[in-house]
């Protein structure tokens, strides 16, 4: 029989109609290979001969010829979405936790409503993420049509609340489900009998994948000893690594003058020079961000992108707070990454400000000198307020008698230090003129609570967060929306030194800060890299 017509051009396909025709039988006894068919994109036109196959051989070469994958087999466990068991301490640590798991299905046990129940009352911030699941397992079972327990039972759909995200449903222990625990673990304890939940619902849904969802570490390993699945919880997390923290300085590659310098425009404004660059490096800076270039033999070049557009992106020149001349408040950068801070600080535009590195790397100083300067030289905000978390590192001391500023006393230890080194003078003013400058500065320096901020305007305020990396999301989100007109925001910490239970440095709400507010035009970052404290604080912080 003839061949099908041949493709007119090159990656033409062969119309399904040629492939339906079969071949006559042959007479020889063995019948002969089937000649292998190859992508229509390695042959050129005059080359495509296709012989006519037959309708078995069709089916199989027909994805070749469209160039579309032929569908892999689902597994088993991939057909029925999986069923998540929700530990207390997962709706605790995020009231909107139930709508975070797509298209799969969410089992809360009775215990964990029983936990709840048990944590709603009082003003912490546990309190207030009960209360807030409280409300939205109310609106969920107000949806159902018929009140009824076979309804209830058959599972809510979780986008009843306009969470179209959430596709999956909620369902709700509405039975006794008794299973067999070793007898080491006690019956009565609200884990175990969480664990011995999952074990009864594993044993049910045979072929489905029941996983325990829980923020407890140890909760974890006694589900994982008894045979069950259990994970994190990590739709918290911002960054699954914090070596992907965004650093806000970037070192420019060794050619950069090479191929960026034919199309360069440079000019001087405000006593800083500018470049306009257009090249391969644009689509990688972003706003604000630091870029330098400190090649041997050439001068070294430190600048700030501050615009991008288009193509094109504007680096403008920093000024050098290294040189004693440009001191602020007695204080100068002893490192790049100081100088690039103090930059950032001092700039009227910028209006959230994150310093994150170890310890002894300057944060708290070179925050504090640049309130100062701007606060009592420049005029530029009416006073500094300073406040933290108050998460003991150890045993709690109690309660602290005295007014709000009395209380955080204790917790702004390292405010004072700061303070005693800006007020040590070199001048022949005396104790008493020291003593008088430190009363002065204590005047515009105010320590307030986070427990009160709620609700809160702060007008022209220059605000200091300390410790931030044991912020939540949420308790990040309250302070930052009390920025009012005029307003500049200082976020301090180090990530490595998280003190608040159930937080990490994945779900730190200073790590949301940083990843959130990264590119914006008002907002810069700079990760300190070197310690200037003493050099047995930087041994300490490399070897310990």
């Amino acid at each position: 029989m003839p061949l099908p017509k041949a493709p007119a051009k090159k990656a033409d396909r062969v119309e399904t109609s040629a492939l339906s025709q079969t071949l006559k039988p042959s007479k020889r006894s063995n019948p002969a290979p089937t000649a292998k068919v190859l992508p229509l994109k390695t042959l050129s036109a005059p080359e495509v001969q296709m012989p006519a196959v037959s309708s078995s051989l069709a089916e199989r070469v027909q994805p070749v010829l469209t160039n579309k994958p032929r569908a892999k087999p689902r597994s088993r466990s991939a057909e029925k979405p999986k069923l998540f068991v929700l530990d207390t301490n997962v709706l605790m640590h995020d009231p909107m936790s139930l709508f975070r798991f797509d298209e799969h299905d969410v089992f809360l046990p009775m215990m964990t409503l029983e936990e709840l129940d048990g944590h709603k009352k009082g003003m912490s911030e546990v309190a207030r993420n009960v209360r807030q699941v409280s409300r939205e397992l109310d609106v969920l079972a107000a949806s159902m049509e018929s009140q009824t327990l076979e309804e209830m039972s058959k599972g809510l759909p979780l986008d009843h609340t306009g969470h179209k995200e959430a596709t999956g449903r909620l369902y709700f222990q509405t039975q006794v489900l008794s299973t067999q625990l070793p007898a080491a673990l006690p019956q009565g304890k609200a884990d175990n009998q969480i664990l011995a939940v999952v074990q009864a619902l594993k044993e049910m849904h045979a072929g489905r994948d029941v996983v325990l969802v829980s923020k407890d570490i140890n909760m974890r390993i006694k589900a994982r000893a008894l045979g069950l699945a259990a994970e994190d919880y990590r739709n918290d997390k911002a960054l699954e690594d914090s070596d992907l923290l965004y650093s806000g300085v970037q070192q420019l590659p060794p050619d950069f003058w090479e191929r960026h310098g034919k199309t360069m425009e440079s000019w001087s404004a405000g006593g800083l020079t500018h470049y306009r660059i257009s090249g391969p490096l644009v689509p990688s800076l972003m706003v604000n961000e630091m870029v330098y270039s400190e090649a041997p033999g050439e001068a070294p070049l430190h600048a700030r992108v501050a615009e991008i557009t288009g193509k094109s992106a504007v680096l403008r020149c920093l000024r050098d707070y290294t040189n004693p001349k440009h001191g602020v408040w007695g204080i100068t950068a002893r490192n790049r990454e100081q100088n690039f801070a103090l930059n950032l600080l001092m700039d009227p535009e910028v209006d959230l400000v994150t310093l994150t590195g170890s310890a002894g790397t300057g944060k708290t100083l070179l925050a504090l000198a640049a309130g100062l300067s701007q606060v009592l030289d420049d005029r530029r905000y009416s006073e500094i307020i300073v406040t933290r978390v108050t998460v003991p590192v150890g045993e709690d001391i109690g309660f602290l008698p005295g007014t709000e500023e009395e209380k955080m006393g204790p917790w702004m230890g390292a405010l004072d230090d700061n303070l005693e080194v800006l007020t040590k003078g070199e001048g022949a003013s005396g104790e008493w003129g020291r003593a008088a400058t430190q009363d002065l500065m204590r005047s515009k320096v105010r320590i307030k609570s986070l427990n009160f901020m709620r609700g809160r305007t702060f007008l022209n305020k220059y605000v200091i967060i300390d410790e931030a990396q044991n912020l939540t999301p949420k308790q990040m989100k309250t302070l930052l929306t009390r920025a009012g007109p005029g307003t500049k925001m200082v976020c301090l910490g180090n990530l490595a030194q998280i003190d608040t239970p159930y937080l990490t440095e994945g779900s730190s709400g200073l790590t949301f800060c940083v990843d959130r507010f990264k590119g914006w035009a008002h907002n810069g970052h700079i990760m300190l890299a070197r310690g200037e404290r003493s050099r047995l604080a930087d041994f300490a912080s490399e070897v310990l």
